[in-house]
């Protein structure tokens, strides 16, 4: 009888309302073309990405094979709420059934903590390549890669799988509006009709100890690398050093929005818009701009990726 009730409670909100960026029809229009921008920028640049290190011999490496993951999970995580909120702009009731919530939350949660685990992979790379680079090849071997690789595409769904069951078998009966232009989980679970602390312990100890800990890993990481530049030679330190602040500008970027919005209770704050803006449409263009701008061996890849196709288009 209990779980006839609870089926019911669950089953009577069938659409949820997004409240959007703003309500002001100017700032949408703006806010509409700037996105778009940045998401058709976004897919430019991360899939020439994948293209160039598929294309490219000479970047067959660990690392390169590793930010070629790093730039589909971009195409994907942005993918997952930039169109939905494209879409929105044009509308005046912005509505998302409960099934389309769930499945965004899924994939939200699914791409952002393979993303996690993926920066803390990729920091590990660094540390052999620079700390260690004689045994590099034998660490960083092509088996262990995929073993690596298998690893944090498995550890993403599984989080996703356990962060999602958790929200959709709370009942929902009443209000239908969240403060944002995607479906997430700390917004969701407040629109449940039932206490939800202990969800909220859950989630923040879920993804917000995911955060937590691989941010200190990733810090610490970096700490010992840079202890270990003091020791090599000013051309092989400024290389290393390169390629260290592109990756822990794009680690700070995405790992600093997860502990801000999972790393406390589910609580609206003015800030908590912007910060998810950064997340799913910034963030994931910087991936390219950053890793191409501050990378040699990207710049010249591209740069030889284009003379074959304009010497093609002369002959």
């Amino acid at each position: 009888m209990e779980e006839a009730i609870l089926l019911n409670q669950t089953s009577a909100v069938t659409y949820f309302r997004l409240r959007g960026l703003s309500v002001n029809q100017k700032v949408q229009m703006a806010a509409f073309f700037m996105f778009l921008v940045f998401y058709v920028l976004t897919l430019i640049g991360n899939i020439l990405i994948i293209i160039t290190i598929i294309y490219d011999r000479r970047l067959h490496t660990p690392m390169y094979f590793f930010l070629s993951n790093l730039s589909f999970i971009d195409v994907c995580h942005s993918t997952v709420t930039v169109p939905k909120m494209l879409t929105d702009t044009w509308s005046e009731e912005k509505l998302i059934s409960f099934d389309a919530c769930v499945a965004q939350m899924f994939f939200l949660h699914l791409f952002a903590c393979t993303e996690i685990f993926l920066l803390t992979v990729m920091a590990y790379d660094r540390y052999v390549a620079i700390c260690k680079p004689l045994q590099y090849m034998i660490v960083m071997n092509w088996k262990v890669c995929v073993l690596l690789a298998v690893a944090l595409w498995t550890g993403g769904p599984i989080h996703s799988i356990a962060l999602t069951s958790l929200t959709i078998k709370l009942p929902y009966c009443g209000p239908d509006e969240i403060d944002n232009f995607f479906c997430d989980v700390p917004q969701v679970i407040k629109l449940a009709c039932t206490d939800t602390h202990v969800i909220e312990i859950l989630i923040v100890s879920n993804s917000g100890l995911i955060s937590v800990v691989c941010f200190v890993v990733l810090v610490v990481s970096y700490a010992v690398i840079l202890v270990s530049l003091r020791q090599q030679i000013s051309e092989g330190r400024r290389k290393a050093l390169s390629t260290c602040a592109a990756h822990l500008t794009v680690v700070t970027l995405f790992l600093g929005h997860c502990i801000f919005i999972y790393s406390r209770p589910s609580t609206s704050l003015p800030e908590d818009k912007v910060v998810s803006v950064f997340f799913t449409a910034v963030t994931p263009l910087l991936n390219p701009i950053i890793y191409t701008l501050r990378n040699e061996d990207m710049k010249n890849a591209l740069n030889k990726l284009m003379g074959r196709k304009e010497g093609k288009e002369e002959k």
